[in-house]
């Protein structure tokens, strides 16, 4: 079930489960929604008065939106009346190689590093878009499950059928469309001709990932480190208003350095890397020489 049926039917219903368990547990809403039919302040708070046991799995790297952005101090403020037991883990399944998580890790903390050549994981820089799609329809084609995914700087909407495109270079290709099937968005056939967004890939494996960085990200060469132009960002439910919160400014720069987060991390047999900012792009194809 998702978080808000559940809160609702339990409480209409004056039940409480036995056992909850929360994957994704960094979606859950931290203010009023009332598009969702929340409206209550915060879903956990809701569901640990609906349970005896709550299994909560939580990453504070995966945190994508302002409406449901948590810090350490708020996930122990809304337990501190819990008898709470935590375990650590420290193994990232999904990713191919060690050395690149930790280049992907290092990356998104802001540090750009030169790139591993790990012997049993592809990982490239490309200066277009076009080769690095046309390697992943070749991928797909001997292995399947080979996609290309993009951070939310290009316009996109779902409300007036029109379709919206991700430029990366000579490329142009539309963003991923609503599913309407319960298959996710990779395994259908005609999304190897659609960009994927968080949206669809969050919590999904590829074999192969074309990832298009966006003009939201940047590079300093003065300080060698990565830069976040906010105005870029064009997903505009994830920066929605929270009057609860003082200044978002970092909180939206991480949300932005989450996302990006999240698309490197897809990918089991190989990653391939293309950056819109010019500086950005050309500070990669040196790292990965």
């Amino acid at each position: 079930m998702k978080p808000t049926p559940f809160i609702n039917a339990y409480r209409k219903a004056g039940k409480r489960a036995d056992v909850v368990l929360i994957d994704e547990g960094h979606l859950l809403l931290t203010t009023p929604d009332p598009y969702n039919k929340f409206r209550g302040h915060n879903q956990l708070a809701d569901i640990l008065q609906l349970a005896r046991v709550v299994v909560l799995v939580f990453d504070f790297h995966q945190l994508v939106k302002l409406k449901s952005f948590w810090t350490p101090a708020l996930l122990k403020r809304v337990t501190r009346d819990y008898a709470v037991t935590y375990y650590h883990l420290t193994e990232q399944m999904r990713g191919g190689d060690a050395a690149v998580n930790d280049w992907i890790d290092h990356f998104v903390r802001g540090k750009v590093l030169p790139l591993p050549h790990p012997q049993h994981f592809d990982f490239q820089v490309f200066s277009d878009g076009q080769p690095m799609y046309d390697l992943i329809q070749r991928c797909n084609a001997e292995t399947g499950l080979s996609r290309m995914i993009a951070t939310a700087d290009y316009p996109f909407t779902v409300l007036d059928g029109k379709t919206w495109y991700v430029q990366a270079g000579s490329l142009r290709l539309p963003w991923d469309k609503l599913n309407f099937t319960d298959r996710p968005w990779a395994q259908r056939p005609e999304t190897l001709h659609e960009v994927g967004s968080i949206y669809t890939i969050q919590g999904f494996d590829l074999n192969y990932a074309g990832v298009i960085l966006g003009p939201s990200l940047g590079y300093d060469p003065s300080k060698d480190r990565l830069t976040v132009d906010l105005a870029q960002y064009q997903d505009k439910e994830a920066f929605k208003k929270r009057p609860d919160l003082a200044d978002t400014t970092d909180a939206k720069a991480a949300i932005i350095m989450n996302a990006i987060n999240i698309l490197l991390k897809r990918a089991k047999h190989g990653l391939y890397l293309y950056a819109a900012d010019p500086a950005l792009r050309q500070r990669l194809l040196q790292l990965a020489k």
